[in-house]
């Protein structure tokens, strides 16, 4: 017990700026070339033990924040939370995506979207609830999916929440740049650096670097201060939301509603495929559980509410923009400017171009937070260098993990317009979405030790019943889009699927404080809405997803297995050992 002792004091004392070799691969494979080679020897025995590992609560919520070696400030609460909620989910998605999917899909039903998009958004967000208030962890969906669905599950997750935090803030600081100018009645790449490089690198980007860097400076510092912050911004964005609104209607004209469905049910669902994208970022909230004075209150009252409100705010928007100005008439590009202009309002355009700016801006800042949070818990695993774990101990913030999603980002706006990579972020984060909807259906009806076999074997028929089908649903709307005949297979089969859990596997965990309702309704809805939007995609996105995917795997061979398989085994030698202290002690 000694050794761990002063191992302990000498954790104290090290300084926080070190960047030596053991802070980036301490564990015993990595020692040298022979450990690393007999490493390599053992793959198909690690990957099946990582396969089949499953961490548990106590371990999330206290044994891997010691990696940290210091704790996050305990200094949010409901309040900040709701507005976090604001400020993440509410930025330029519904100022660009709502003219354009009305003009070319939805027409006026295009509140319609957003009602069917915001239901799938609050069904992921029931999920996201529970797991927060269960498991207050900086982690979010990672550690939850690393609870309930194994180490690889988590490291694949872990992977496309790495790429969706680099590339989406990227894409959003590019998109800020494009606004300013705006601002400045200029165009949009006046501001750029034109080069003579490959066509969608060409562009540098400075100003989106300049914003990243801001953003991330800010996080760093403090959250408390980066919470009073965002206050202030959302306060200023609801306004202009608020004037957008109230403007519209005063403006409205019924007539414009007709017809309200010029391309019947399908482009209802084919826009809310996009404008589902608009609600993204709440996830974020989740992992600020760690810093949450009191989670079991705070997080229902913060994600719940916040998103409650917003889809009643974009349904509101949608339709002042559907009856300010006919749907065949809206420009897809500046659809709220040109409608504004279109009633003698022509000053608008700059009111939503700044709220637009100042909607972007809290993102980006409630981004910052949020994404060094995830790839704090994914270096505590060892997922990545435990390097990005540490916490400042005067901030209370992982410096090191903000910095990493920051330069990613700032590299890759600076050279990329990232026209390529949209629809690669869509699929990822259905993806993530998804497979916490099932963790939640494995959370409720599996408990390690406890379950009897023959139920865990039917829980995994149900599930393959309910995701099956969902895939089978989604596939014939994209095949068949006016059809009807697959749909009398594939809608009872989910039902039947969901009925099974419901009838023959009885719950092995009931949440203590909140809980989703309906189970195992909701979630296996949530599974067919995200599988159903991910067939909305087109091929393409699946072929970049399917890319990542070999990309990550190859890292994970090569080094995040044997990281994690030597993480988890020093831990259970530490356990070992102080189970013997114990027993001795209590013989002494």
């Amino acid at each position: 017990m000694s050794s761990i002792g002063e191992q302990g004091d000498e954790l104290q004392h090290r300084t926080y700026w070190r960047w030596g070799k053991d802070e980036f691969l301490p564990e015993e494979s990595f020692q040298n070339w022979s450990t690393y080679r007999s490493a390599l020897l053992q793959i198909c025995f690690r990957f099946k033990d990582r396969l089949i590992s499953r961490s548990d609560d106590a371990s999330e919520i206290a044994e891997l924040r010691k990696q940290s070696e210091n704790d996050m400030k305990r200094c949010l609460t409901w309040w900040d939370l709701t507005w976090f909620g604001f400020g993440s989910v509410i930025g330029a998605g519904i100022f660009v995506l709502t003219g354009k999917e009305a003009h070319d899909h939805a027409g006026p039903a295009i509140v319609l979207s957003y009602v069917a998009s915001g239901i799938s958004a609050m069904l992921s967000v029931f999920c996201y609830t529970e797991f927060a208030v269960e498991i207050p962890v900086a982690g979010g969906s990672f550690a939850y999916l690393r609870i309930e669905l194994g180490d690889f599950v988590a490291f694949i997750t872990a992977g496309n929440i790495l790429l969706e935090s680099i590339v989406g803030s990227a894409a959003v600081a590019r998109a800020w740049t494009s606004y300013f100018t705006t601002l400045l009645n200029r165009q949009p790449n006046s501001l750029r650096i034109h080069t003579n490089f490959r066509k969608g690198y060409n562009l540098l980007d400075p100003i989106a670097v300049a914003v990243l860097a801001i953003s991330a400076s800010i996080a760093m510092i403090s959250t408390r201060k980066t919470s009073q912050l965002n206050w202030i911004a959302t306060a200023l964005n609801t306004v202009v939301i608020l004037f957008v609104i109230i403007a519209g209607f005063a403006h409205a004209n019924t007539s414009n509603l007709t017809p309200f469905l010029p391309e019947g049910v399908q482009g209802i669902f084919e826009a809310a495929a996009i404008v589902y994208f608009a609600y993204g970022g709440f996830d974020n909230i989740a992992t600020m559980a760690e810093e949450t004075k009191n989670p079991s209150r705070d997080i229902p009252l913060g994600l719940l509410g916040s998103m409650s409100i917003i889809t009643v705010i974009y349904c509101l928007m949608a339709l002042s923009l559907s009856m300010m100005q006919k749907y065949s008439d809206l420009d897809p590009d500046a659809a709220y400017s040109v409608a504004f202009q279109s009633v003698g309002m022509k000053w608008a355009k700059y009111l939503v171009a700044l709220g637009a700016l100042k909607g972007m801006t809290t993102v980006l800042l409630v981004g910052a937070l949020g994404q060094a949070r995830y790839t704090t818990h994914i270096a505590r695993a060892h997922m990545i260098p435990p390097w990005f774990a540490l916490v400042h101990p005067k901030t209370g913030t992982p410096i090191y993990a903000t910095l990493l999603i920051a330069i990613s980002s700032g590299l890759i706006a600076f050279f990329s317009s990232l026209d390529v990579l949209a629809s690669l972020l869509s699929v990822s984060t259905l993806f993530i979405f998804m497979m916490m909807a099932v963790a939640l259906l494995v959370r409720r009806y599996y408990v390690r030790d406890i379950t009897p076999h023959i139920n865990l074997q039917k829980l995994a028929i149900f599930l393959l019943i309910i995701i099956t089908s969902s895939m089978g649903t989604s596939a014939y709307w994209g095949l068949r889009p006016n059809g009807w005949v697959g749909y009398i297979v594939t809608i009872p089969l989910w039902f039947l699927g969901t009925m099974g859990i419901s009838i023959f596997l009885p719950q092995q965990r009931t949440p203590k404080v909140w809980g989703v309702p309906l189970v195992p309704w909701f979630p296996s809805l949530s599974i067919a809405t995200n599988i159903f939007l991910m067939g909305s995609l087109g091929s393409e996105a699946f072929i970049r997803f399917g890319i990542c995917t070999v990309v990550m795997l190859v890292y994970y061979i090569l080094v995040g297995l044997h990281a994690t398989y030597d993480m988890a085994h020093q831990q259970q030698k530490l356990e070992a050992l102080k189970v013997k202290d114990e027993d001795e002690a209590g013989r002494a």
